[in-house]
């Protein structure tokens, strides 16, 4: 290869890497990475007893949506 087109090369690929690094700041900066719910699900289900009984509601609460929804398919009556 000719020594323009290797010139050429290192500093695409340098532009590319510094601009990458400005997008991994900006992110860190602005917080993108932070997970807040991690830390507060880890604070309120601490044990296995919450944890199960948070479990055991959201699946009564699942339940209740989909009979929920069969009681509208039941009665839903077509336009004449």
């Amino acid at each position: 290869m000719s020594e323009h087109i290797v010139i050429l090369m290192i500093g695409v690929s340098t532009f590319l890497g510094a601009l990458g690094l400005i997008a991994l700041l900006w992110g860190v900066k602005t917080g993108q990475f932070d997970d807040q719910s991690k830390f507060i699900d880890a604070a309120r289900y601490d044990g296995e007893d919450e944890l199960r009984d948070a479990v055991m509601m959201e699946n009564k609460k699942k339940a209740r949506e989909k009979k929920k929804e069969e009681e509208k398919q039941k009665n839903y009556m077509p336009p004449d």
